[in-house]
């Protein structure tokens, strides 16, 4: 019966799934996200390092350098993750052009110059006028306000996280522009002797019209603040992803793909993954304000509390084949992925084993993650465990990248050491039962083979 019920799968779904996981536009996401990542490591753990000074004895020296510096520290995160979006919509236009075979370049470049298009920015007398003449009476405030430079300033929460959505948007439209001035030949075309990157720049100058022009009408001269519209109308589904039940639907979600051998995390995880970095910067942004962060569905929580060794919290498995396997086959599979497993590479355990249309092992594979996302997230609930701040590298063992991402929190590497000794026990009597299968299967080749 399943084995009808996978090839059902196979055959209705596996093409249609693959089809959407290489979609050019979710790929282009996917693509422009995962390219800041090391821009999001780096800079997040500076706030590890800024407020380290929490997890040290008040009288060490070290301690207290930390805290007296701990603004000068964060300031290199304010102009890396805090601006994340910036980043993120260049890669996503890069990307998107590239899959049009389009000039890359150009296609970030628009998508870059569509995003800050949504953007007004503010005149610093407008902000402080209203300021100043509440603050006549205080001379240390006017003080401060005549310091102020002038000019125009751009809201630095629209280039962060805040901004994610719009920027997508606009990566889509500035390309789709570009892209659409080239197709139908609407571009100036220099001679064969001029340079490229000349010629380059000459084909984009009617796309950058169109988009100067056209978004400028929209947010600044009619003053549709665009940011507002869209913040309130994902809002509800923000508010949505950061509960227990939606987590677990994501969870079920990339581990019903896997089970058919379809890449669940390039699906799901890609399409959820703006959302989760729009909490988690909430998160750090709470952090670096000296308050406390709230949001526990964030891409960390998954990573180091649910897919402790890969997707399916595999590490477990991978442990009782390596030391409890009495099949040949089975240590010679536990030997071969420990170590991957260890860091959180899986897919010789996936394909290997294999758990991938093994109904034997699938159950776990599916519910093992359900049962240690609801333990972990009753943890952090319960304050036993801070929320996740940062992302910390993938690769990294199970408990330093929890303590990692916890902002140090020695108490998320005891409950990832905790969670891996539940997938374990969870994992046992499956692994037992397949184990003994294929411990019968040798035997039988054995057997048949003496006979011969």
């Amino acid at each position: 019966m399943f084995e009808k019920f996978s090839n059902i799968i196979e055959g209705k779904f596996a093409g249609p799934l693959e089809k959407l996981s290489n979609q050019r536009h979710l790929r282009a996401i996917r693509d422009g996200i995962i390219a800041t990542l090391p821009i999001i490591i780096v800079s997040s753990l500076l706030m590890v390092v800024a407020f380290s000074y929490n997890q040290m004895p008040e009288s060490w020296a070290l301690a207290k350098f930390i805290k007296a510096n701990a603004v000068a520290i964060l300031l290199p995160y304010r102009m890396s993750m805090y601006i994340m979006t910036l980043y993120a919509v260049f890669g996503i236009g890069y990307s998107l052009a590239k899959s049009y075979d389009l000039d890359g370049l150009s296609g970030a470049i628009m998508a870059e110059l569509t995003f800050l298009l949504t953007i007004v920015p503010v005149s610093i007398p407008d902000v402080t006028d209203s300021i100043t003449a509440l603050a006549s009476k205080n001379a240390e405030l006017n003080a401060f306000l005549q310091q102020l430079p002038s000019g125009y300033v751009i809201p630095a929460e629209n280039l962060g996280s805040a901004g994610m959505f719009i920027g997508i948007l606009s990566a889509f439209i500035g390309v789709e522009i570009y892209r659409f001035t080239q197709v139908k030949g609407i571009k100036i075309t220099m001679p064969a002797a001029v340079p490229p990157a000349v010629a380059r720049s000459f084909e984009s100058l009617t796309p950058t019209i169109i988009i100067i022009l056209g978004m400028s009408t929209i947010t600044m001269w009619l003053g549709i603040d665009v940011h507002s519209i869209v913040g309130t109308l994902i809002k509800p589904l923000v508010n949505a992803t950061d509960t227990l039940p939606s987590t677990l639907i994501i969870i079920f979600l990339i581990m019903f793909f896997w089970s058919f051998g379809i890449h669940g995390d390039s699906i799901v995880s890609s399409l959820a993954r703006p959302i989760w970095l729009i909490l988690l910067d909430q998160n750090t942004a709470a952090v670096a304000a000296g308050k406390v962060a709230t949001h526990i569905g964030v891409e960390p929580f998954l990573q180091w509390f649910v897919h402790i060794g890969g997707s399916g919290a595999t590490l477990g498995l991978a442990i009782l084949f390596c030391f409890k396997a009495k099949s040949k086959y089975g240590k010679t599979l536990g030997r071969t992925t420990i170590l991957p497993s260890i860091f959180n590479i899986n897919e010789p355990m996936i394909f290997g084993a294999p758990i991938v249309l093994n109904p034997m092992l699938l159950i776990p594979f599916i519910v093992i993650p359900l049962v240690l996302a609801t333990i972990a997230w009753v943890a952090t609930a319960m304050h036993l465990v801070n929320c996740a701040v940062t992302i910390a590298p993938w690769t990294l063992p199970g408990p330093i990248g929890a303590y990692l991402a916890c902002g140090g929190d020695w108490r998320a590497a005891v409950l990832n050491i905790i969670l891996i000794v539940i997938s374990v026990v969870l994992y046992y009597p499956f692994f037992k039962m397949y184990d003994k299968e294929l411990l019968e299967e040798e035997k039988a080749k054995k057997l048949l083979k003496d006979k011969r």
